[in-house]
């Protein structure tokens, strides 16, 4: 199971957002009007929230508090304006008994071969107030919700505990795709910031592998390798990853020693328009995981949305320079 995020660019005062989950409508609805549900996946990693009472029809109040991983806690009060079972949402959004709402959000859901499409659409009373409401939720990991919500359909589904992540890039998909299988431009992008990228080898094709290092200015090194399982040009790349040393010999993660061997990779592209496409990435553990692994492996999932995060910042900012 999976989901897909999408950004499409509207009126400047909306912020737009469409994922396609992999579960009937039913299932994804109860995930958004269950409390119980809601409670395993709503806001961004790191923060719970408590419903304090929640009444889902027009004119009705779901009223909670977001509670950060900082310990400062954010009471809302949403109130439902339209109510219509498996189709659509809508209600104003931030708001509690001290301040008026922040915005207005439609959530439009539709089902097609079992997977449900979810649409939804902010507005904001201007421009300015869009474009900051933007910047906020990017800063704050707010669209990690709509992948953690992907992560708790699964595990819902299938007890398969998996890692979302999504990015749109400004950039058509031909191009975003080559800076996955490019080893020039992947070693640009991709390592962590204050860490260098070697490919010692690389063969991104079914049945290649690549062996790699990364480095820092005090001489830390990290070895790892991956096999490629699924190459389909442009839209998906499947690969599972392993820490080595410098002979390629299997190691275990030189921070983390109870971090699962083998994780399987997968990247999927989807082109959002000719100057736009989205990256999906899903992530899991491969082959004999212990409890402890697994573990390790789900509380080390905020961990991978600063890393990937800040990957996709650089990816994006060298998508910039590649074009110019």
């Amino acid at each position: 199971m999976s989901a897909k995020n999408e950004t499409v660019k509207s009126k400047t005062n909306e912020l737009r957002l469409t994922r396609l989950y992999d579960a009937p409508i039913q299932v994804v609805w109860d995930a958004w009007t269950d409390p119980a549900q809601a409670a395993q996946w709503w806001g961004p990693r790191g923060f719970t929230i408590t419903t304090h009472s929640k009444d889902l029809r027009v004119g009705g109040h779901w009223h909670y508090t977001m509670h950060g991983p900082d310990g400062v806690d954010y009471p809302n009060k949403t109130k439902y304006l339209e109510v219509e079972d498996c189709a659509k949402l809508v209600y104003d959004h931030g708001a509690n008994d001290d301040r008026p709402p922040m915005f207005r959000v439609t959530v439009l859901f539709s089902e097609s071969r079992s997977k449900t499409k979810m649409d939804m659409c902010m507005t904001l009373p201007t421009p300015e107030a869009a474009e900051a409401t933007r910047k906020f939720v990017k800063k704050a990991g707010g669209n990690a919700t709509w992948d953690r919500l992907a992560e708790y359909l699964e595990q819902a589904s299938t007890d398969k505990e998996i890692f979302v992540i999504n990015r749109s890039f400004d950039a058509p998909i031909d191009s975003v795709f080559e800076m996955w299988i490019n080893p020039d431009h992947l070693s640009k992008w991709l390592p962590p910031p204050g860490f260098a990228m070697q490919l010692i080898k690389c063969d991104i094709k079914i049945g290649g592998s690549s062996f790699y290092c990364m480095s820092n200015a005090a001489g830390m090194k990290m070895y790892g390798r991956s096999h490629y399982l699924k190459f389909e040009k442009p839209q998906d790349i499947a690969y599972t990853q392993e820490f080595c040393d410098e002979n390629e010999n299997v190691t275990r993660h030189p921070m983390a020693p109870t971090w699962p061997a083998t994780m399987l990779t997968t990247v999927s592209f989807a082109a959002e328009g000719p100057e736009q496409t989205r990256v999906t990435i899903s992530t899991e553990c491969y082959g004999d995981t212990t409890p402890e692994e697994l573990a390790t492996f789900v509380s080390g999932r905020g961990g991978m949305t600063i890393g990937w995060t800040a990957s996709f910042d650089k990816l994006e900012e060298y998508l910039v320079i590649a074009k110019s």
